[in-house]
């Protein structure tokens, strides 16, 4: 390799190691910030920890009910044990050029967003007992701060194309996945992807960031479109007539995730990066406890 192509892979390099340690920082801290309750994910199961006494409902069976607890009162009582099977949850984030859009310079980039909801996701896993990985990476599932450290990264990692398509490679069977990115490339590979997820029997959480100009088209007059990797372009004399017929056509692609979330048992969700990380990064955690144990 030349001295020519090898400045630019350093500067490259460099560039992303820097972000490494900024970026755990920040997921630390917003992890930090997200009160789970006082079980966080704790839930009925096999486990041997006592968790909780709960009325007998319709349904029980005898040999559940805790006679001791149930005479001290007038009600039957049922001696509830932790869940302590812990999943595999496996993120892929998109780190294609689109995702490295922003409209305005006090509005985080799209792939700075999705990193840092998904390596706070992570460490709030990791604290639950949970296995995280990163697809495509070679990052497989485990357990540790040794492996958040691995996710953090990996996550700082930019790819050169337009837009990315989800990678499925070590995603677990009957694992949880988590898919974070604007989603405004081919939907061809979406819907392989997930098709290929539901086969192996993994549910998971769709969540399509967009930056505030993206949703809204503010644009006028004469403008240049150009995709962030300088692969398309449009100009345009009157930016405003393009408003309708775009915004019809995110509308669509909207409804078409949903619909495609829906047919494979995922859930699909919104955020733009001039909202709260906290509140995204809440929704998500709550997204993925909801279909534990299923």
């Amino acid at each position: 390799m030349s001295q020519a192509h090898i400045a630019p892979l350093r500067a490259r390099s460099e560039t992303e190691a820097a972000r490494f340690p900024a970026l755990l920082a920040r997921a630390e801290h917003l992890a930090g910030t997200v009160l789970l309750g006082e079980h966080g994910r704790r839930r009925p199961g096999m486990g041997d920890d006592f968790w909780q006494y709960r009325p007998v409902q319709a349904g029980d069976e005898l040999r559940q009910i805790d006679w001791r607890r149930s005479a001290r009162s007038d009600a039957q009582f049922l001696r509830q044990r932790e869940w302590q099977i812990a999943q595999s949850v496996t993120l892929w984030v998109d780190g294609a050029a689109s995702m490295r859009f922003s409209s305005d310079p006090l509005i985080p980039e799209k792939a700075d967003r999705a990193r840092l909801l998904a390596l706070a996701a992570a460490i709030l896993l990791n604290r639950a007992g949970e296995r995280i990985g990163l697809s495509g990476s070679g990052v497989p599932p485990r357990r540790g701060e040794a492996q958040i450290q691995r996710l953090a990264q990996a996550l700082t990692l930019d790819r050169d194309e337009d837009y990315g398509a989800p990678e499925t490679a070590g995603m677990p069977s009957h694992g949880r996945a988590v898919f974070l990115s604007d989603f405004l490339g081919d939907l061809d590979p979406v819907k392989g992807a997930l098709t290929a997820a539901a086969d192996r029997g993994v549910q998971g959480i769709l969540m399509q960031v967009l930056d505030p100009a993206e949703e809204s088209f503010p644009y006028r007059g004469r403008t240049i479109f150009e995709s962030m990797g300088g692969t398309l372009a449009h100009e345009t004399l009157k930016a405003s007539e393009l408003r309708d017929r775009y915004l019809a056509r995110l509308a669509e692609r909207k409804d078409e995730l949903a619909r495609l979330c829906a047919a494979t048992g995922w859930r699909y969700g919104q955020h733009h990066t001039n909202q709260s990380a906290q509140s995204a990064l809440l929704w998500l955690y709550n997204a993925i406890d909801g279909g534990r144990g299923r």
